[in-house]
């Protein structure tokens, strides 16, 4: 029930401060108008210029992403084994140096260690007795 009221008195407010802005304007000397029409004018010259120049660079920028994305999509993932050969040659290096014959005569106990740590990962930390 007092929305209508207060309605009728936000548009009473309204309707007194255009006529006091009316007011005011009408009363400004010719000088002060032209000076305040030619500085509205200048803001939206540059407001449109701000504008011209990211119109102008948008079609630009849209080629160039697109030319991005062709690159990327062209050239696709780099494939996972150029990654491991390093790894794999010093593995390599590392069994054919004159120290390792001992590491190759001990073999099948590196391989011993390496499966008990699997079992014992697979059973979990709950499990170590300590």
């Amino acid at each position: 029930m007092n929305e209508p009221n207060n309605t009728s008195a936000e548009a009473d407010f309204v309707g007194r401060a255009k006529a006091r802005f009316d007011e005011s304007v009408s009363s400004l000397d010719g000088e002060t108008r032209s000076r305040l029409n030619r500085g509205r004018h200048a803001a939206l010259a540059e407001l449109d210029k701000g504008r011209s120049a990211w119109m102008q660079w948008a079609p630009v920028g849209g080629l160039a992403a697109a030319a991005l994305l062709a690159v990327i999509l062209w050239t696709g993932n780099p494939v996972g084994n150029d990654l491991a050969s390093p790894a794999i040659a010093s593995d390599m290096e590392i069994l054919l140096t004159e120290d390792s014959l001992e590491m190759l005569e001990d073999l099948e106990f590196y391989s011993w260690i390496d499966l008990s740590n699997e079992s014992d990962e697979a059973q979990g930390p709950d499990n170590h007795v300590g």
